[in-house]
């Protein structure tokens, strides 16, 4: 089954002082972490949606999208992401920068949980809900594509009774310099 997978990144992480997307963890970008992470897990194509700034993937098989409407919020490099996708992808990682505890092994066990789940969404479970990363089936593609603002698809999940990964530390994102300095604590 072919699972493409879309990087959202075009944020400007007015809360960070600056695009989370070009935070150094380890010695990589956070999007160069978050693509190389997809790619190992076995995604094909990788989609990488970024800001107004140069991406540090060229090294990388990733597709790389600029989001003029970023400023809308996540939704439009949600539709921005999904639009240049090939045909035929049967299904969608969504995956953000903004978690670095995501490695390839939660991808993939989370693509073997949504492989197994006859059709519904998976989401990664934590802080009481579920969230990104997700894999949507090509069927609710449409319904993504009709996300606006700064919404994720976290109603499509819920609605769909997608299946649920623990990942305790997803509740554990990167939004302000303090969550950054804890992280690499």
């Amino acid at each position: 089954m072919s699972v493409a997978a879309v990087v959202l990144a075009a944020g400007s992480g007015r809360r960070m002082g600056g695009p989370k997307a070009l935070l150094v963890v380890d010695g990589e970008t956070l999007l160069r972490r978050a693509a190389r992470t997809a790619l190992a897990a076995g995604c094909t194509p990788v989609v990488a949606v970024v800001g107004p700034w140069a991406p540090d993937l060229e090294d990388l098989e990733v597709l790389v999208v600029p989001n003029p409407q970023a400023d809308e919020g996540m939704a439009s490099s949600i539709r921005a992401g999904l639009a240049a996708l090939p045909e035929g992808v049967e299904a969608v990682l969504l995956l953000a920068v903004d978690q670095p505890a995501v490695d390839p092994g939660l991808l993939r066990d989370l693509l073997a949980l949504f492989r197994a789940s006859g059709g519904r969404p998976a989401a990664c479970a934590y802080g009481e809900s579920l969230g990104i990363p997700a894999i949507f089936p090509a069927h609710l593609l449409p319904d993504l594509m009709d996300l606006r603002g700064d919404r994720g698809a976290k109603a499509i999940l819920l609605r769909e009774g997608a299946i649920g990964l623990p990942f305790p530390e997803g509740a554990r994102d990167l939004d302000r310099p303090e969550d950054l300095a804890r992280f690499r604590r």
